[in-house]
């Protein structure tokens, strides 16, 4: 894949968004870094990093309203993600959440809504819930994280199933299981795959692995293990504080991994050898 097919991804309605976005995981919790972290949103958004994946589950709701105050006033260039908590997710939970998401982002719709992981709920209630946020015009598209294959089997199988359009799971190059079942399904049936923690919350970066990869191409290894992401068919939601950080990472966008370097990944970060349980964090 190109550099330049890889800053789109595909979804299923035929829209397609920035492949490399920004997520939003313990953001807005410490108020010393609160100013930095809006500066590195909203660099983020001028650099086309413009989906931007958040969470109710996030600091209680302070991620969301981090999100809402950066991003005040640029509404319409973002992609804006949410996801609701397994608790909530009945039909009315699902709608009521929503609103207290809408809410603290200071926004009156999503441009996708996601079951955050399966709960106790049935996934008809879940559905249900999107149906009706669809419907009031406060949500485009819905979806589901973490979810693997039979739990998508069971979900697309139901009336109105078949409109998911995102399965958000952990992926990168040290949690390559899904690549064996669920990766190839999505792709079957359509479904836009999102990788979070694409750099494994920064722990993948001492791998020396990577580092001899990044080393003989002149990048970083965080750009590398992004570009790899990208390479897969995948958007990464990367999450950042620090606009030199946003910066960093938006060079995974230009960077092309030729087949030795891939090779090089795979050796290093071996794909897997039979099904593996979907890994969550």
């Amino acid at each position: 894949m190109s550099a330049e097919s890889a800053k789109k991804l595909a979804l299923p309605s035929g829209e397609e968004i920035a492949a490399l976005g920004q997520g939003t995981w313990y953001l807005g919790e410490e108020p010393a870094r609160r100013q930095q972290e809006i500066a590195a949103l909203r660099l983020g958004v001028d650099l086309g990093m413009t989906v931007v994946d958040t969470a109710e589950m996030y600091g209680d709701g302070a991620a969301e309203e981090l999100v809402g105050e950066a991003l005040r006033g640029r509404r319409e260039e973002i992609f804006l993600v949410s996801k609701v908590l397994p608790g909530h997710a009945d039909r009315q939970g699902t709608v009521a959440a929503c609103e207290d998401s809408l809410r603290r982002l200071r926004t009156e719709q999503l441009d996708l809504y996601l079951l955050h992981w399966r709960g106790r709920w049935p996934l008809e209630e879940t559905l249900a819930g999107f149906t009706d946020l669809m419907e009031a015009g406060k949500i485009r598209y819905w979806g589901v994280s973490n979810l693997d294959v039979a739990d998508m089997v069971e979900l697309t199988a139901l009336p109105g199933g078949d409109a998911v359009a995102v399965d958000q799971v952990l992926y990168n190059l040290s949690r390559r299981g899904v690549e064996w079942d669920l990766l190839p399904w999505c792709r079957e049936a359509g479904v836009a795959v999102m990788a979070y923690s694409p750099i494994e919350q920064g722990r993948l970066l001492k791998a020396e692995g990577l580092g001899a990869v990044a080393r003989s191409l002149g990048a970083t290894p965080a750009q590398v293990a992004l570009a790899w992401v990208l390479a897969q068919g995948a958007a990464a939601i990367p999450r950042s504080g620090s606009p030199d950080h946003i910066r960093e990472i938006r060079g995974a966008v230009n960077l092309h991994l030729h087949p030795e370097a891939l090779d090089a990944l795979d050796k290093a970060f071996p794909p897997p050898g039979g099904p593996t349980p979907l890994e969550m964090l």
